[in-house]
């Protein structure tokens, strides 16, 4: 059936470094600039002190396009002290290398992936499990309710300088495959699908009844035309823009996860601004997640109605053919008090506003 779908007092940060990418001195002394931004980067302002802001997707991406919108919102409720330029396509290095340029203060901020934040500390993987999230909605939600996530998005504070604002979804994700339609496991025995190479990605997959295929993402195409794999799994903005329609034109609604991006920032350099830009820079970032997630909700609905123009069939399964075995994986990698207790309370919220499982 088709459907639509507690930090210590700041110690004096390090020197900033140069980067290899040829952009010279990210940072306040550098990059007070007043000066406008180069062609390729987002929110080019006129400002005293420009924030850079690393992100690993395109300029045509709702990331680009709200953290653009940020550094445009900021500039003008500090009347031109600080504003923001964000660099696309992994300008300032892959996620891993930027997370450390963002704690020794090189890089202002940037977007990083839940699974890189696990590497810095564990205590995020409950956020980032198979059943902890019914939707956006709640998502949403939950990165705005300093009650769950205060404490833990501060954590990382006293000893990596990083502070983590808020965060960016990356929708519900799903199951395409090159045969079809799949109504429940039975009809994924036996498919090589496509995951990220996680031990959480590789039981949710064998929990789904499939064989999980980790693989870079950039080879699934090609992977996917010589029969290598059956499908994948991801959202329907990346099954359009990547084409996977062309080869895999089955599109399960599995709901299995619901991805999210951290925003993260250095502490030291929020710091270096006096309360009332402080409290400026706060409300410019929630405006953003805001924006983000309208134009994520227009995306998915641009790449559904593309999905449907190219004759993919979609597929409702019923919940209760997938739903009991993702939150069973998901429960399985709770692996203290403190794990059980956050999710929990993820999950309560969910009941809270009534949003059905």
């Amino acid at each position: 059936m088709r459907s639509r779908t507690t930090p210590r007092p700041p110690t004096p940060r390090p020197a900033r470094r140069t980067l290899l990418t040829g952009i010279p001195l990210l940072g306040a002394g550098a990059l007070a600039l007043g000066g406008c931004a180069p062609d390729d980067a987002g929110a080019a302002t006129d400002v005293e002190n420009i924030l850079t802001i690393s992100l690993n997707q395109t300029e045509t991406h709702p990331s680009y396009l709200a953290l653009t919108a940020f550094g445009e919102k900021l500039a003008e409720a500090t009347e031109g002290r600080w504003g923001a330029r964000v660099y696309a396509n992994e300008a300032l290095g892959a996620q891993q290398e930027v997370v450390q340029l963002v704690s020794d203060g090189s890089v202002d901020m940037a977007v990083i992936s839940a699974p890189q934040v696990e590497n810095l500390s564990m205590a995020f993987r409950p956020l980032n499990l198979p059943g902890a999230f019914v939707d956006i909605e709640h998502q949403t939600a939950v990165l705005k309710d300093d009650s769950i996530v205060g404490e833990l998005f501060s954590s990382l504070e006293y000893e990596r300088r990083l502070r983590v604002l808020g965060g960016f979804t990356q929708g519900s994700r799903h199951v395409y495959t090159d045969r079809g339609p799949i109504e429940g496991p039975d009809d994924l025995a036996g498919l090589k699908i496509r995951v990220q190479e996680s031990d959480v990605f590789m039981a949710l997959t064998r929990a789904l009844g499939a064989s999980p295929t980790p693989m870079a993402y950039g080879e699934v195409y090609t992977a996917l035309q010589a029969g290598v794999l059956n499908g994948a799994e991801n959202n329907e903005v990346s099954y359009v823009t990547q084409r996977h329609y062309e080869i895999a034109p089955h599109f399960t609604l599995t709901n299995h996860l619901v991805g999210l991006d951290y925003v993260m920032a250095n502490v030291d350099r929020i710091e270096e601004m006096d309360e009332a830009d402080q409290a400026a820079f706060t409300e410019s970032f929630a405006a953003a997640q805001e924006e983000f997630v309208t134009l994520w909700a227009q995306e998915t609905e641009s790449s559904i109605q593309a999905m449907e123009e190219a004759g993919v069939e979609i597929t409702e399964p019923d919940p209760e053919a997938f739903t009991p075995a993702i939150e069973e994986v998901g429960r399985s990698f709770l692996d203290s008090p403190e794990d059980e207790d956050l999710y929990e309370r993820v999950r309560a919220l969910a009941d809270e506003m009534g949003v059905e499982r």
